[in-house]
């Protein structure tokens, strides 16, 4: 009777370590996450004495990942589309967001903090974009594909926290315009450029931290500098703080920062709050 207990113990702690080992074990293969997001604000008057101008906005946004994961190799996809508009009196229909960023990063695992990666971004928008002097008329910037951005590049990233991951490498980036050359277009040479290659180093900078249970902040910092002027950094930064009201009431604020010399020699700021519905398919 002792030894059929024996043996029953035995196997029970074996069952136990069995199921432990199971559930440590990675899950590999793909992962996908999509949440989309629409808000809408309304404003309208009639005989308001204090008054007021009559306004409609929207904003539309889809955000996704798609990672495959696997022993040795680590394959990320991100995807973030974004279109508004805002109507406000007589002024009919302006751009109030527009956004195409896709970045693909292939990651080779070595076991260490410190691996080799390949990756490629792409940025560029929808629509026409315009800018309005104090009469109202408009003047065309930019458009589709219109100035397009594409960097290509590969080096070493780094992981210090699970929060934060970055990484540097040397980069290809290309600058794509047809209407628009002055995005790419060199101002010391007599020919118009419309299309701008530039070799060069690449430094980029992904960080998440979940403040609270229904708080995250996310940013993400850019950093690419051409070998034939080192000294001439152009910098994009992009943050989000996230609060989830309810399961599907999300309110956001954005932060963007860019400093592109060669379309302005301001910084270029943008910061929006919306508050409206989203909700994850994936």
């Amino acid at each position: 009777m002792k030894i059929v207990v024996l043996f029953a113990a035995l196997f029970a702690t074996a069952t136990g370590l069995a199921q432990q080992d199971t559930a440590k074990a990675p899950t590999f293969g793909w992962k996908h996450g999509l949440n989309v997001g629409l808000t809408l604000t309304q404003a309208s008057f009639a005989n308001w004495a204090a008054g007021g101008q009559n306004s409609l906005a929207y904003t539309a946004s889809f955000d996704g990942k798609s990672v495959d994961d696997q022993e040795k190799t680590n394959w990320s996809n991100t995807y973030k589309f974004a279109f508004g508009q805002a109507r406000i009196s007589g002024t009919g229909l302006r751009k109030t967001d527009d956004k195409i960023d896709l970045e693909s990063i292939l990651t080779y695992k070595m076991g260490t903090y410190i691996n080799p990666y390949a990756g490629a971004t792409f940025k560029t928008q929808f629509a026409k974009g315009f800018v309005y002097d104090a009469l109202g008329n408009e003047t065309a910037v930019s458009q589709f594909f219109d100035p397009a951005y594409l960097t290509q590049s590969a080096g070493v990233g780094y992981q210090p926290a699970p929060e934060i991951k970055t990484r540097l490498g040397a980069a290809l980036r290309e600058v794509i315009t047809s209407d628009f050359a002055v995005y790419a277009d060199d101002p010391a040479t007599l020919e118009i450029e419309k299309t701008l290659v530039q070799f060069g180093m690449e430094s980029v900078t992904d960080a998440e931290w979940k403040l609270e249970e229904n708080l995250v902040f996310t940013t993400k910092l850019e950093l690419f500098s051409p070998f034939e002027q080192f000294d001439r950094i152009i910098i994009r930064n992009d943050n989000t703080l996230a609060a989830k009201i309810s399961e599907y009431i999300t309110a956001k604020v954005n932060v963007q920062l860019i400093n592109d010399w060669r379309a302005t020699a301001r910084t270029q700021a943008k910061e929006t709050i919306a508050f409206g519905i989203s909700y994850t398919l994936l």
